[in-house]
């Protein structure tokens, strides 16, 4: 049996779909407040016979801070996808978002050892990636610099992912992904779920750029990395890097809204400045910090050549992804 945890996650739900159709048992964690009834509405996205795999899924409320939660959740089982994480940027969310991404996994990890999970798989981000290759782009062999300021999000998946390597040198096998931004259908509220919301809303973007992947993707290589046995080792697991400016027009075009404009860098800077003296009381404010700013008026080139080598794989390209899933969005938000 496999636990996917994160499961009712934008990656977790369809890692959870794919392991159902390829005919594995499938044990999936959620917490108390999760909405199932919004997983099984989305899972009409990515098969014709939602409502059946739906209900092959053993659901299971799994507290990261119990120890016998934990090992009542691995009982009999030999994969965990550890897709269970906080994404933010507010500095409001740093102290439960390290909890949840480094302690979580921590824990989970020990539970691990005195189980029968004999295959672990982490979702870690490219977040983490930082010094270049001799050609500029960033790969594999990009460690963490420590002498870097980074977001707290990126320290949570960067001391995670010690917790893993840690793990692997103990005997376990492990395999980590890093994604780029992850393009997908539901949850749209929550983390890269609100992505068509803030690109076609917002009239303003930035002059930086990221990296993207469809969700479909990303599971297909995690799943296709586990059944390979492709133990100790990372991937990069992106499709494209793109402009926030391209992105936002190639969907505000489909809405019949306007290009959008590029922030000037000295209204990001007088937004620092304000952050320093009112962020205390505006809490929007607290978005608009030096580590933020760098993140969205800069971008880097990364190479995703070592896991198209490793399995011979054809990405879905970046506007063909955020075309299939907006389309989705729409017809969530325009049936409401």
């Amino acid at each position: 049996m496999i636990l996917v945890t994160g499961a009712t996650g934008i990656l977790g739900r369809v890692i959870v779909l794919e392991l159902l159709k390829r005919g594995k048992t499938v044990r999936a964690a959620k917490r108390p407040t999760s909405n199932l009834d919004e997983v099984r509405h989305s899972y009409q996205f990515y098969t014709e016979n939602p409502d059946v795999y739906f209900d092959k899924i053993n659901w299971v409320e799994l507290d990261f801070e119990d120890k016998d939660s934990l090992i009542s959740a691995l009982e009999g089982i030999s994969e965990v996808y550890h897709c269970a994480a906080k994404v933010s940027f507010h500095p409001d969310d740093n102290s439960e978002m390290l909890k949840c991404n480094i302690n979580f996994t921590e824990n989970l990890l020990y539970a691990c050892e005195n189980s029968g999970v004999k295959k672990f798989l982490f979702v870690s981000s490219i977040a983490v990636l930082d010094n270049v290759n001799e050609k500029g782009i960033l790969d594999e062999d990009s460690n963490f610099n420590p002498k870097e300021n980074h977001s707290d999000y990126a320290l949570s998946k960067h001391f995670a992912e010690m917790e893993v390597w840690r793990a692997s040198a103990e005997g376990l096998n492990t395999i980590i992904i890093n994604p780029g931004v992850i393009v997908g259908s539901a949850n749209w509220k929550n983390s890269s779920g609100k992505l068509f919301k803030e690109l076609t809303d917002n009239q303003f973007s930035f002059s930086g750029g990221t990296s993207y992947v469809d969700v479909r993707d990303v599971v297909k290589i995690s799943i296709d990395l586990m059944e390979k046995n492709v133990f100790g080792q990372r991937f990069i697991v992106i499709s494209e890097t793109k402009s926030y400016e391209e992105t936002a027009n190639f969907l505000r075009q489909k809405v019949n809204k306007s290009n959008v404009k590029i922030l000037p860098m000295w209204i990001l800077k007088i937004g620092v400045f304000l952050n320093f003296l009112f962020g205390w009381l505006f809490k929007p404010l607290k978005m608009v910090n030096s580590v933020n700013i760098k993140s969205v008026s800069y971008q880097s080139e990364i190479s995703n050549e070592k896991i198209i080598k490793e399995l011979n794989f054809n990405f879905i390209p970046v506007f063909e992804s955020l075309d299939f899933h907006f389309k989705n969005y729409l017809k969530d938000h325009t049936s409401v």
